[in-house]
């Protein structure tokens, strides 16, 4: 139940100082499943936050690393405007697969979150922006973190891609794995949702439940309801592991 913002005035959250942003209202409607707590809605500047009683705030923060970025910076100024700064964020939401490491309806956590595509194309291949001599292409959440989280959900640990461009090929999918060996998942929001946190000081985990593998498209074989539904129940798990990072 989400109640107008002067009702759920006074309430007190155990996570208020987690932030997860996730792209799409679905996604983010998934992990409030997780906290039984009612629902209460902040309009900010560029962004709308839905605080769950008993549970984090949460934020659709839009489809895309640029977007993504905008909304979750928005949502992180306006908590340490209101002297409430974050503590955590986490993005959150369904993604690609890499098979069979990945398999659909399973959850990943990422211990390295990479920008796939931040770079440029050369005659010998393609180059990250760091290689350019510039920027940075990952951000690493907490290890400590990352594996609590892992352990307490049943999540596979590994890095998650964020890309402008979903992967829709059988090639590309073999070139991503190339570049980055360790990839379990790509998603279009992780790096941006990094790229706000890191810019607040605030650290950062992404949590990705798979939907599709990534490769050629085909939507038929999509299962967007029980990446969801795994968004949810692991959410339920690691609310535990939340508390005790926001608390420690």
């Amino acid at each position: 139940m989400v109640l107008p913002a002067e009702e759920g005035r006074g309430l007190i959250t155990s996570l208020a100082r987690v932030l997860v942003a996730t792209a799409v209202p679905a996604e983010r409607d998934a992990v409030a499943e997780a906290f039984p707590g009612p629902v209460r809605e902040r309009e900010l500047p560029g962004a709308v936050v839905h605080r769950v009683a008993g549970g984090p705030d949460l934020l659709a923060a839009g489809v895309g690393p640029a977007l993504a970025a905008a909304s979750t910076a928005a949502a992180l100024t306006a908590a340490a405007l209101d002297d409430r700064p974050y503590g955590l964020v986490v993005c959150a939401g369904i993604g690609g697969g890499f098979a069979p490491d990945a398999p659909l309806g399973s959850l990943v956590v990422a211990d390295a979150i990479t920008a796939a595509d931040l770079g440029a194309e050369t005659a010998e291949g393609f180059l990250p922006v760091t290689e350019l001599g510039f920027g940075t292409v990952t951000h690493r959440p907490p290890a400590s973190l990352a594996e609590a989280a892992a352990a307490a959900s049943g999540a596979r640990t590994g890095t998650v891609l964020t890309v402008s461009t979903v992967t829709g090929t059988a090639a590309r999918a073999d070139a991503l794995r190339a570049r980055h060996p360790r990839a379990l998942a790509e998603g279009m929001e992780g790096f941006g949702v990094a790229e706000a946190a890191a810019a607040h000081g605030v650290p950062v985990l992404e949590v990705r439940a798979v939907s599709n593998p990534v490769g050629p498209r085909d939507r038929a074989a999509w299962r967007i309801g029980d990446a969801l539904a795994a968004l949810t129940e692991g959410f339920g798990k690691l609310a535990p592991v939340l508390e005790s990072w926001n608390t420690a």
